[in-house]
């Protein structure tokens, strides 16, 4: 209860911009979690369907692969159906290329939606946890210039404190923020390189196939 009682009196000393902060750090969080699930999820779904489509390819068997493209929801599913769409009306393997490019070009900003806000909202955090410090310290001293001289120095120690506490909160929220941010930026990163490994190989597997003579099924 010690503990609750001094985050409380914490809070309620740091003042109105302890609020602000608070609620730009609530907005990370659910950014957070909602891009982490997001994430994980697409790179789960990702990779199950690469499993899948891969031996299709392989095996020329388009049909059956353009069906499951079809009821796939993954990111390269939509990848390789730019390159299918393609290869119904061109075989050459620049055209292939270019159109499974565009599909990844259309995919990578979903995947990166919303996390730039985390970055932003650390940045917001600190600078309204330094506003709310000068603003206390500027009503600080105008409390103490007007106050008797023999409580300045405790009354002025008081304040400073109090005013500190926003800076402290800022940081508080913001260092958490930056943390999922670089963890966020670093999971799609890996995601975007494995759709581009992935989409290589599915490349590779069409124009080999097609290369061998081999014609959809």
């Amino acid at each position: 209860m010690d503990a609750y009682s001094a985050i409380v009196k914490f809070f309620q000393d740091g003042g109105e911009f302890m609020y602000p902060i608070l609620v730009v750090f609530a907005l990370g969080i659910a950014i957070a979690i909602e891009r982490y699930i997001y994430l994980t999820r697409a790179m789960v779904v990702n990779r199950k369907a690469t499993e899948v489509l891969m031996p299709l390819l392989k095996n020329g068997d388009f049909q059956k692969a353009a069906r499951f493209i079809d009821q796939s929801r993954a990111a390269i599913a939509r990848i390789v159906a730019y390159g299918m769409h393609r290869l119904k009306g061109n075989r050459r393997r620049d055209d292939i290329d270019a159109a499974m490019e565009e599909g990844l070009m259309e995919i990578i900003p979903r995947l990166e939606k919303r996390t730039h806000y985390l970055a932003t909202f650390a940045n917001i955090a600190t600078l309204l946890g330094l506003l709310g410090t000068i603003i206390g310290l500027i009503r600080a001293f105008t409390a103490v210039s007007k106050a008797d001289p023999a409580v300045k120095a405790e009354l002025l120690s008081s304040s400073i404190s109090t005013a500190m506490n926003t800076t402290a909160f800022g940081l508080m929220a913001a260092i958490p923020l930056l943390l999922v941010y670089t963890v966020l930026q670093t999971k799609t990163n890996e995601i975007v390189d494995s759709l581009e490994m992935a989409s290589v190989r599915f490349r590779n597997a069409i124009t080999t196939h097609m290369g061998n003579g081999g014609g959809a099924k």
